[in-house]
C-alpha cells in the first residue's frame, strides 16, 4: 500500500509541475523507466531516491510524506 500511494502522491505532484516522467526523471538524474516504475508503485525506493524525488519537487521528505499519507489510494 505505501509504495502504491508513494507513487500515486509524486505523480500528483509531479502532474502540478507539468513535467512528464522523462523531463522530470532526468531533472533529478534518475532513469526514466525507473522512475515509472515508482511511480507505477512497482518499486520499494531507496531512501537516497526517496530524497532525491523530494529535492526535485523542491519540498522536504517530511513534506513529501505529509502528500504521501493524505493521498487517496483507494
Amino acid at each position: 500500500m505505501i509504495q502504491k500511494n508513494f507513487g500515486l502522491a509524486i505523480k500528483k505532484l509531479r502532474e502540478e509541475t507539468g513535467l512528464s516522467q522523462e523531463k522530470f526523471a532526468l531533472s533529478i538524474g534518475m532513469d526514466r523507466t525507473y522512475y515509472a516504475s515508482v511511480e507505477a508503485g512497482k518499486r520499494n525506493i531507496s531512501l537516497q531516491n526517496i530524497y532525491k524525488i523530494a529535492e526535485g519537487f523542491n519540498i522536504s521528505v517530511s513534506a513529501l510524506f505529509v502528500v504521501v499519507e493524505n493521498v487517496n489510494g483507494e
